[in-house]
């Protein structure tokens, strides 16, 4: 009987220990990354095992100051204006075809867009294709999810600002790889996307503070700080870079914020700068109990005074629910910080064409 029980819970054992394995060596997990080792820990901004913000950065705060007490409200949390009860307003633009004589951005809904700057394609974060497993973590709102690698023109430049699963998807970075002419991404992410088929040629890796310049393109990309962590699942935080990242064409300039709780970086980023053309800025998936590592209401109206951007376009929202405030909320504190101030929002819905 005992050696029945012994070979039955062994049995269990390895199945179970097999099906973890067949499941996390899925590439969109990227386990095996190990090529950029030493330049990662030659970084100014990589201490004692990990990378670090320029302010302490608890990564939560509050009552379930826990990854697991934050995951059972959120897992909990049964609030319906979570997520709209009927399909969001988008528009399906036929965006392999618009011309690059001017100056235009499509939003595709969370943190995933296209701006074309200067005559050149910039895609950023992509999410767009609802493979698992990251369609077992994001479920899209209705109405959102209408546009696939598949759409996607001919990019000049990927930015990707960090590893999480809500702004680097396999199966996106996947099927597009044949029509990204170069990526630029912080330190770390290298190793993700060389494992996912993409060539050394490719892909720019960046520090915060280095510069690339592109000069077939006339196109300048500076990697800036941002105040987030990294984690795409498994292991040690803090382990690849998350990065914002500013672009300059001739006498224009768009800020990508990616993503990250409020500091000090946007009135540096405004003394080194001047007003930007355009910023990209974190709005959506905040909580008072991670208010470090993203951006509240709050601290949203004073990162866009900071900055002073002349347009400002708002993401991280209307597409998924991955916090527990009511899914229409970031939409109107942009725009109740834009009327307080007289600021210019580009405020438009997913897959409409915006002129800046």
């Amino acid at each position: 009987m005992v050696e029945k029980v012994s070979i039955i819970v062994f049995s269990i054992i390895v199945l179970l220990g097999g099906t973890g394995l067949a499941v996390f060596s899925h590439p969109a997990f990227g386990l095996w990354r190990h090529r950029s080792k030493e330049r990662i820990q030659s970084s100014p901004n990589w201490h004692e095992g990990m990378f670090r913000n320029q302010e302490p950065t608890p990564q939560f705060t509050g009552d379930t100051a826990s990854t697991s007490g934050i995951l059972w409200r959120f897992l909990t949390n049964r609030d319906k204006l979570r997520v709209p009860q009927e399909p969001l307003p988008a528009v399906k633009t036929d965006i392999k075809n618009l011309p690059t004589d001017s100056d235009w951005l499509v939003w595709f809904g969370h943190s995933s867009y296209l701006f074309c700057l200067d005559g050149k394609r910039i895609l950023v974060d992509p999410v767009l294709q609802p493979e698992w497993p990251s369609s077992m973590m994001m479920k899209a709102f209705p109405g959102t999810d209408i546009y696939r690698p598949d759409d996607i023109p001919d990019i000049d430049i990927l930015i990707v600002t960090h590893e999480h699963w809500d702004h680097m998807d396999y199966a996106t970075l996947r099927d597009i790889r044949q029509r990204v002419k170069k990526v630029v991404c912080p330190l770390g992410i290298a190793d993700y996307l060389r494992y996912w088929g993409y060539s050394d040629q490719q892909i720019t890796e960046m520090d915060w503070a280095e510069e690339l310049e592109i000069k077939n393109y006339e196109l300048r990309i500076t990697c800036l700080p941002s105040r987030h962590f990294s984690n795409r699942l498994l292991g040690r935080r803090n382990q690849t870079l998350w990065a914002s990242f500013m672009v300059e064409a001739n006498d224009r300039k768009v800020y990508i914020g990616g993503d990250g709780g409020y500091d000090k970086r946007f009135a540096e980023i405004y003394g080194r700068y001047g007003s930007v053309d355009l910023a990209f800025l974190e709005n959506g998936q905040y909580n008072a109990n991670w208010k470090y590592i993203h951006t509240t209401p709050h601290d949203l109206e004073k990162a866009i005074l900071d900055l002073q951007a002349k347009q400002v376009f708002t993401v991280h929202h209307d597409k998924y629910s991955l916090a527990m405030h009511p899914w229409y909320e970031p939409d109107n504190v942009a725009r109740s910080i834009a009327a307080k101030h007289d600021l210019r929002l580009l405020d438009a819905p997913i897959g409409a064409i915006v002129r800046f």
